[in-house]
Protein backbone atom coordinates (compact mmCIF):
# COMPACT_ATOMS: atom_id res chain seq x y z
CA UNK A 1 0.00 0.00 0.00
CA UNK A 2 1.42 3.53 -1.07
CA UNK A 3 1.63 5.53 1.96
CA UNK A 4 -0.12 8.89 1.78
CA UNK A 5 1.73 12.30 0.58
CA UNK A 6 2.39 14.44 3.86
CA UNK A 7 0.28 16.96 3.85
CA UNK A 8 1.30 20.50 2.95
CA UNK A 9 2.12 22.79 5.73
CA UNK A 10 -0.46 25.86 5.40
CA UNK A 11 1.85 29.10 5.43
CA UNK A 12 0.97 31.40 7.75
CA UNK A 13 -0.98 34.08 6.94
CA UNK A 14 -0.89 37.67 6.76
CA UNK A 15 -2.74 39.05 9.78
CA UNK A 16 -5.99 40.83 9.60
CA UNK A 17 -8.08 42.38 11.79
CA UNK A 18 -11.83 41.17 12.64
CA UNK A 19 -13.03 44.74 13.75
CA UNK A 20 -11.37 48.03 13.47
CA UNK A 21 -11.44 51.06 15.31
CA UNK A 22 -10.62 54.57 13.86
CA UNK A 23 -10.28 58.50 15.66
CA UNK A 24 -12.08 60.98 13.59
CA UNK A 25 -8.56 62.85 13.66
CA UNK A 26 -6.67 59.97 11.82
CA UNK A 27 -8.45 60.15 8.57
CA UNK A 28 -6.87 64.09 8.30
CA UNK A 29 -3.80 61.81 7.03
CA UNK A 30 -3.29 60.07 4.04
CA UNK A 31 -2.15 56.74 5.47
CA UNK A 32 -5.45 56.98 7.74
CA UNK A 33 -7.57 57.31 4.75
CA UNK A 34 -5.51 54.20 2.73
CA UNK A 35 -6.42 51.84 5.53
CA UNK A 36 -9.87 53.21 5.64
CA UNK A 37 -9.95 51.81 2.12
CA UNK A 38 -8.10 48.78 3.32
CA UNK A 39 -10.95 48.61 5.55
CA UNK A 40 -13.82 49.02 2.93
CA UNK A 41 -12.36 46.76 0.78
CA UNK A 42 -11.96 43.99 2.68
CA UNK A 43 -15.35 44.15 3.83
CA UNK A 44 -14.11 45.03 7.99
CA UNK A 45 -16.24 46.07 10.25
CA UNK A 46 -15.62 49.44 11.43
CA UNK A 47 -16.51 51.73 14.65
CA UNK A 48 -15.16 55.47 15.35
CA UNK A 49 -13.89 55.99 18.92
CA UNK A 50 -12.34 58.64 20.59
CA UNK A 51 -9.48 58.14 21.38
CA UNK A 52 -7.26 55.13 20.59
CA UNK A 53 -6.02 54.83 23.96
CA UNK A 54 -9.12 53.90 25.48
CA UNK A 55 -11.76 50.84 23.70
CA UNK A 56 -14.54 50.11 25.27
CA UNK A 57 -17.64 47.68 25.11
CA UNK A 58 -14.94 45.12 22.78
CA UNK A 59 -17.43 41.96 22.21
CA UNK A 60 -17.23 38.70 24.37
CA UNK A 61 -18.98 37.47 27.06
CA UNK A 62 -15.85 36.80 29.59
CA UNK A 63 -12.27 38.30 30.34
CA UNK A 64 -10.75 35.73 28.30
CA UNK A 65 -13.06 35.77 25.31
CA UNK A 66 -12.88 39.77 25.27
CA UNK A 67 -8.95 39.39 24.99
CA UNK A 68 -8.88 37.23 22.65
CA UNK A 69 -10.91 39.74 20.33
CA UNK A 70 -9.05 42.56 20.98
CA UNK A 71 -5.78 40.97 19.71
CA UNK A 72 -8.21 40.42 16.57
CA UNK A 73 -8.70 44.50 16.72
CA UNK A 74 -7.11 47.24 14.78
CA UNK A 75 -7.33 50.58 16.31
CA UNK A 76 -6.19 53.62 13.65
CA UNK A 77 -5.19 56.78 15.73
CA UNK A 78 -2.58 59.81 15.53
CA UNK A 79 0.22 59.34 18.04
CA UNK A 80 0.24 62.70 20.07
CA UNK A 81 3.03 62.28 21.89
CA UNK A 82 6.44 63.00 20.44
CA UNK A 83 8.76 62.40 23.46
CA UNK A 84 10.21 58.92 22.51
CA UNK A 85 11.23 56.08 24.95
CA UNK A 86 14.58 55.36 25.62
CA UNK A 87 15.11 51.41 24.64
CA UNK A 88 18.76 50.32 26.32
CA UNK A 89 20.31 47.73 25.55
CA UNK A 90 18.77 47.70 21.91
CA UNK A 91 19.01 51.05 20.83
CA UNK A 92 19.26 55.05 21.89
CA UNK A 93 15.33 55.46 21.58
CA UNK A 94 11.96 53.64 20.41
CA UNK A 95 10.77 54.82 17.21
CA UNK A 96 7.10 54.65 17.85
CA UNK A 97 4.87 53.20 14.84
CA UNK A 98 2.62 51.18 16.71
CA UNK A 99 1.81 49.27 19.88
CA UNK A 100 0.14 46.09 20.43
CA UNK A 101 0.93 42.65 18.54
CA UNK A 102 -1.49 40.33 16.92
CA UNK A 103 0.86 37.18 18.44
CA UNK A 104 -0.32 34.95 21.49
CA UNK A 105 3.30 34.80 22.78
CA UNK A 106 2.91 33.09 26.34
CA UNK A 107 5.66 34.59 28.12
CA UNK A 108 5.30 38.10 26.62
CA UNK A 109 6.36 41.29 28.36
CA UNK A 110 3.00 43.00 26.72
CA UNK A 111 1.28 40.83 28.94
CA UNK A 112 1.71 43.35 31.87
CA UNK A 113 2.82 46.38 29.97
CA UNK A 114 0.30 46.59 27.73
CA UNK A 115 -2.82 45.43 30.80
CA UNK A 116 -5.90 46.55 29.67
CA UNK A 117 -5.32 47.73 26.39
CA UNK A 118 -4.01 44.70 24.13
CA UNK A 119 -5.68 45.76 21.07
CA UNK A 120 -3.32 46.42 18.12
CA UNK A 121 -2.66 50.36 17.60
CA UNK A 122 -1.00 52.08 14.98
CA UNK A 123 0.08 55.63 13.85
CA UNK A 124 -0.63 57.47 10.71
CA UNK A 125 0.92 60.42 11.73
CA UNK A 126 4.61 58.77 10.55
CA UNK A 127 5.82 62.20 8.49
CA UNK A 128 5.53 63.89 12.01
CA UNK A 129 7.30 61.03 14.07
CA UNK A 130 9.93 61.16 11.65
CA UNK A 131 10.81 64.88 11.94
CA UNK A 132 10.96 63.88 15.80
CA UNK A 133 13.74 61.46 14.82
CA UNK A 134 15.44 63.55 13.13
CA UNK A 135 15.74 66.29 15.70
CA UNK A 136 16.81 63.25 18.13
CA UNK A 137 19.63 62.46 15.62
CA UNK A 138 20.03 66.22 14.95
CA UNK A 139 20.82 66.76 18.78
CA UNK A 140 23.29 63.95 19.09
CA UNK A 141 25.72 64.12 16.31
CA UNK A 142 28.09 63.51 15.90
CA UNK A 143 27.25 60.05 17.41
CA UNK A 144 24.96 57.85 15.56
CA UNK A 145 21.62 57.33 16.82
CA UNK A 146 19.92 54.04 16.69
CA UNK A 147 16.36 53.80 16.34
CA UNK A 148 13.87 50.55 17.71
CA UNK A 149 11.15 50.30 16.28
CA UNK A 150 9.80 46.83 17.71
CA UNK A 151 9.50 48.08 21.61
CA UNK A 152 5.86 47.50 21.80
CA UNK A 153 4.93 46.07 19.08
CA UNK A 154 5.89 43.62 15.67
CA UNK A 155 5.45 46.35 12.74
CA UNK A 156 5.86 43.50 10.26
CA UNK A 157 2.90 41.87 11.16
CA UNK A 158 1.24 45.48 10.29
CA UNK A 159 3.25 46.02 7.29
CA UNK A 160 1.04 45.10 4.45
CA UNK A 161 -1.41 47.36 6.27
CA UNK A 162 0.38 50.32 7.58
CA UNK A 163 3.71 50.82 4.94
CA UNK A 164 5.14 52.00 7.61
CA UNK A 165 8.31 50.33 7.90
CA UNK A 166 8.82 50.64 4.35
CA UNK A 167 8.76 54.16 5.16
CA UNK A 168 10.74 54.47 7.93
CA UNK A 169 13.64 52.31 5.92
CA UNK A 170 13.63 54.72 3.04
CA UNK A 171 13.80 57.92 5.93
CA UNK A 172 16.55 56.44 7.57
CA UNK A 173 18.70 55.35 4.29
CA UNK A 174 19.01 59.53 3.65
CA UNK A 175 20.41 59.78 7.59
CA UNK A 176 23.83 59.25 7.71
CA UNK A 177 23.62 59.71 11.13
CA UNK A 178 20.68 57.86 11.78
CA UNK A 179 20.37 53.66 12.29
CA UNK A 180 16.71 51.98 12.43
CA UNK A 181 16.54 48.64 13.99
CA UNK A 182 13.73 46.26 14.66
CA UNK A 183 12.87 43.01 15.14
CA UNK A 184 10.03 40.19 13.95
CA UNK A 185 8.67 37.02 14.80
CA UNK A 186 6.75 37.14 11.24
CA UNK A 187 8.41 36.12 7.44
CA UNK A 188 5.97 38.40 5.88
CA UNK A 189 9.24 40.67 3.98
CA UNK A 190 8.65 40.68 0.75
CA UNK A 191 7.51 44.55 0.00
CA UNK A 192 10.94 45.14 2.26
CA UNK A 193 13.13 43.39 -0.18
CA UNK A 194 13.87 45.76 -3.04
CA UNK A 195 13.95 49.12 -0.75
CA UNK A 196 16.66 51.55 -0.95
CA UNK A 197 18.11 51.30 2.43
CA UNK A 198 21.74 52.10 2.42
CA UNK A 199 22.80 49.34 4.99
CA UNK A 200 21.31 51.96 7.67
CA UNK A 201 18.25 49.13 9.03
CA UNK A 202 19.37 46.12 10.52
CA UNK A 203 16.46 43.53 10.70
CA UNK A 204 16.46 40.81 13.15
CA UNK A 205 14.48 37.79 13.84
CA UNK A 206 13.21 36.61 16.95
CA UNK A 207 14.33 32.76 16.70
CA UNK A 208 13.93 29.91 18.94
CA UNK A 209 14.08 26.03 19.10
CA UNK A 210 11.27 24.33 17.30
CA UNK A 211 9.96 23.02 20.52
CA UNK A 212 9.92 26.09 22.03
CA UNK A 213 7.84 28.16 18.86
CA UNK A 214 5.47 25.71 18.77
CA UNK A 215 4.64 25.59 22.49
CA UNK A 216 4.59 28.91 23.36
CA UNK A 217 4.27 31.53 20.81
CA UNK A 218 0.61 30.86 18.69
CA UNK A 219 -0.35 33.17 15.70
CA UNK A 220 3.28 33.77 14.82
CA UNK A 221 5.00 32.62 11.70
CA UNK A 222 6.98 28.91 12.02
CA UNK A 223 10.42 27.64 12.47
CA UNK A 224 11.38 27.31 9.14
CA UNK A 225 9.40 30.53 7.82
CA UNK A 226 11.42 33.37 9.65
CA UNK A 227 14.29 31.15 8.81
CA UNK A 228 13.94 31.00 5.28
CA UNK A 229 13.25 34.77 5.16
CA UNK A 230 16.36 35.64 7.25
CA UNK A 231 18.35 34.41 4.00
CA UNK A 232 15.70 36.74 1.87
CA UNK A 233 16.69 39.63 3.90
CA UNK A 234 20.39 39.01 4.00
CA UNK A 235 20.67 38.46 -0.19
CA UNK A 236 18.45 42.23 0.04
CA UNK A 237 21.84 43.16 1.73
CA UNK A 238 20.28 44.05 4.91
CA UNK A 239 22.24 44.10 8.10
CA UNK A 240 21.22 40.94 9.83
CA UNK A 241 20.55 40.01 13.41
CA UNK A 242 19.05 37.02 16.00
CA UNK A 243 17.29 37.45 18.96
CA UNK A 244 17.48 33.75 20.58
CA UNK A 245 14.80 34.91 23.22
CA UNK A 246 13.30 33.39 25.80
CA UNK A 247 16.24 30.92 25.79
CA UNK A 248 14.04 28.04 27.79
CA UNK A 249 15.47 25.48 29.74
CA UNK A 250 13.32 22.08 28.38
CA UNK A 251 14.05 18.37 27.99
CA UNK A 252 16.63 18.24 24.94
CA UNK A 253 16.87 21.99 25.07
CA UNK A 254 20.60 21.29 23.93
CA UNK A 255 19.70 19.08 20.82
CA UNK A 256 16.81 22.14 19.57
CA UNK A 257 19.03 24.99 19.90
CA UNK A 258 22.12 23.06 18.24
CA UNK A 259 19.09 22.30 15.64
CA UNK A 260 18.48 26.01 15.09
CA UNK A 261 21.99 26.90 14.61
CA UNK A 262 23.21 24.40 12.40
CA UNK A 263 19.82 25.72 10.27
CA UNK A 264 20.83 29.41 10.14
CA UNK A 265 23.80 28.01 9.43
CA UNK A 266 22.65 26.46 6.21
CA UNK A 267 20.25 29.48 5.34
CA UNK A 268 22.39 31.91 5.29
CA UNK A 269 24.59 33.39 2.41
CA UNK A 270 28.32 33.37 3.57
CA UNK A 271 28.65 37.12 2.63
CA UNK A 272 25.97 37.79 5.77
CA UNK A 273 28.13 35.83 8.62
CA UNK A 274 30.52 39.38 8.62
CA UNK A 275 28.34 41.56 10.08
CA UNK A 276 25.65 39.29 12.16
CA UNK A 277 24.61 40.34 15.67
CA UNK A 278 22.66 37.71 18.31
CA UNK A 279 20.59 39.10 21.33
CA UNK A 280 20.46 36.19 23.97
CA UNK A 281 17.69 36.36 26.40
CA UNK A 282 17.10 34.01 29.09
CA UNK A 283 13.31 33.01 30.13
CA UNK A 284 12.38 35.15 33.30
CA UNK A 285 9.08 35.69 34.78
CA UNK A 286 7.57 38.55 37.46
CA UNK A 287 4.34 37.47 39.97
CA UNK A 288 2.69 39.68 37.98
CA UNK A 289 3.36 38.20 34.37
CA UNK A 290 2.98 34.86 36.11
CA UNK A 291 -0.54 35.49 37.12
CA UNK A 292 -1.57 37.55 33.65
CA UNK A 293 -0.36 34.25 32.00
CA UNK A 294 -1.97 32.13 33.52
CA UNK A 295 -5.26 33.98 33.69
CA UNK A 296 -5.13 34.16 29.81
CA UNK A 297 -3.70 30.92 28.84
CA UNK A 298 -4.03 28.09 31.63
CA UNK A 299 -3.37 25.26 29.83
CA UNK A 300 0.02 27.01 28.98
CA UNK A 301 3.41 24.30 29.68
CA UNK A 302 5.59 27.22 30.43
CA UNK A 303 7.38 26.59 33.44
CA UNK A 304 6.90 29.50 36.13
CA UNK A 305 8.02 28.14 39.62
CA UNK A 306 9.83 30.51 41.28
CA UNK A 307 11.61 27.79 43.72
CA UNK A 308 13.30 26.75 40.61
CA UNK A 309 14.37 29.80 39.98
CA UNK A 310 16.79 32.77 41.41
CA UNK A 311 15.04 36.02 42.33
CA UNK A 312 16.36 39.26 40.65
CA UNK A 313 15.50 42.74 41.03
CA UNK A 314 14.06 44.35 37.83
CA UNK A 315 14.22 47.68 36.26
CA UNK A 316 10.53 48.36 36.82
CA UNK A 317 10.38 47.68 40.58
CA UNK A 318 9.23 44.06 40.64
CA UNK A 319 11.49 41.44 41.12
CA UNK A 320 11.93 39.31 38.42
CA UNK A 321 12.29 35.00 38.22
CA UNK A 322 15.19 34.33 35.76
CA UNK A 323 17.34 30.60 35.96
CA UNK A 324 19.71 30.02 38.78
CA UNK A 325 23.59 30.85 37.89
CA UNK A 326 24.37 27.73 37.24
CA UNK A 327 21.67 26.97 34.20
CA UNK A 328 21.79 30.45 33.20
CA UNK A 329 25.83 29.34 32.47
CA UNK A 330 25.41 26.21 30.68
CA UNK A 331 22.51 28.15 28.16
CA UNK A 332 24.80 31.28 27.59
CA UNK A 333 28.51 28.60 27.11
CA UNK A 334 26.34 26.12 24.89
CA UNK A 335 24.45 28.51 22.87
CA UNK A 336 28.01 31.18 22.35
CA UNK A 337 29.78 28.24 21.43
CA UNK A 338 27.51 26.94 18.68
CA UNK A 339 27.06 30.92 17.37
CA UNK A 340 30.79 31.19 16.90
CA UNK A 341 31.27 27.39 15.45
CA UNK A 342 28.56 28.28 12.83
CA UNK A 343 29.19 32.00 12.64
CA UNK A 344 32.67 32.93 13.41
CA UNK A 345 32.74 36.54 12.49
CA UNK A 346 28.97 36.82 14.66
CA UNK A 347 28.90 39.72 17.32
CA UNK A 348 27.00 38.59 20.76
CA UNK A 349 25.63 41.97 21.69
CA UNK A 350 24.40 40.41 25.24
CA UNK A 351 23.55 37.52 27.29
CA UNK A 352 20.30 38.53 29.77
Amino acid sequence: MTPAPPRPVRETPVFQPELVYFEPASLDYPKGRRIMEYVKDKGLPYRMTTSHNRITGLPGESETEQYKIAKRTLVVGVRKTLKFDQSKPSAEYALPLATGCMGHCHYCYLQTTLGAKPYVRVYVNTEEIFRAAKAYIEERAPEITRFEAACTSDPVGLEPITGSLAEAILFMAKEPLGRLRFVTKFHHVDSLLPLEHNGHTRIRFSVNADYVIRQFEPATSRFHERIEAAGKIARAGYPLGFIIAPIIWYDGWQEGYAELLARLGEALPAEAARDLTFELIQHRFTKTAKATILKRYPKTKLEMDEEKRKKKWGRWGQNKYVYPDDQADALRMFLSERIFETFPSARIDYFT
